[in-house]
């Protein structure tokens, strides 16, 4: 893995090379330091801008490092707590004569049913595929009334808008207009998913993270980094589903 020499300190990055016409530096409680790079631009030229960058990207890595980012990853038993657009659900789950597992939200708790004989940790591998299958089919329904809102405010309409899986990112939206949203927001409150949808509808007006993308943002969503600091301190939060396959974790 390539270093960045800063000091007496070592910073370790990731490079990937793309067809784009800047260079972009991301530093993130997931993946580290990723860079990426255009691809045409040489070795020196890449390295003197990460050079000159290095203050910005240890500023960066001592502001995560002050963020407390301990996960639970979810267990799936009774009593646990599930969360949906900020606030946190009850889970009930019962243990039938049935052949599958199916989770539905009922009477303000989530309630689960499940085949008697099944150990733990298949309850916990099949109760979470339901589990992000229900996130994905409300949360689509949630946040497109929430993306109809702003589309209307900044006069945009994408071309498409969908839920997907997205380690890296929060949000993407393309050169053609299509965006895509990490499913896991929709357990964050509907303010941080507003920033989300904003900032990524911004981006049919305006690519680059420039003093016009944001004053886009800041005029639809005056109070915008409120909902951005919570993603930098809570957004580890979000990634209890699936946690431990993500990150390789044993019990």
């Amino acid at each position: 893995m390539p270093i960045i020499q800063y000091g007496s300190t070592e910073i370790y990055y990731s490079i990937y090379s793309e067809v784009r016409n800047d260079l972009k530096i991301t530093v993130n409680l997931i993946n580290g330091v990723e860079v990426y790079a255009p691809a045409s631009m040489d070795e020196q030229k890449l390295n003197q801008v990460l050079v000159k960058k290095a203050s910005w990207i240890m500023r960066k890595i001592e502001e995560l490092n002050e963020v407390k980012h301990t996960v639970q990853p979810t267990e799936f038993v009774s009593g646990e707590k599930l969360s949906y657009l900020g606030r946190n659900y009850r889970l009930k789950i019962y243990r039938e004569n049935t052949k599958g597992a199916f989770i539905q939200f009922q009477q303000g708790r989530f309630i689960a049913r499940v085949p008697k004989q099944w150990s733990q940790e298949e309850v916990q591998y099949q109760l979470e595929q339901e589990m992000m299958a229900w996130y994905k089919t409300h949360g689509t329904k949630k946040i497109m009334e929430r993306s109809n809102i702003y589309q209307e405010m900044m006069n945009v309409v994408p071309r498409s808008l969908t839920l997907k899986s997205q380690l890296k990112r929060w949000g993407t939206c393309t050169q053609n207009g299509d965006i895509y949203l990490n499913w896991r927001l929709v357990m964050a409150p509907v303010r941080v998913i507003d920033y989300v949808l904003v900032h990524e509808l911004a981006h049919l007006i305006e690519m680059e993270h420039n003093e016009r993308f944001w004053r886009i943002v800041r005029h639809t969503l005056p109070h915008y980094k409120a909902s951005k600091e919570w993603l930098r301190v809570h957004g580890m939060e979000l990634h209890r589903l699936q946690y431990r396959q993500l990150h390789n974790i044993q019990k």
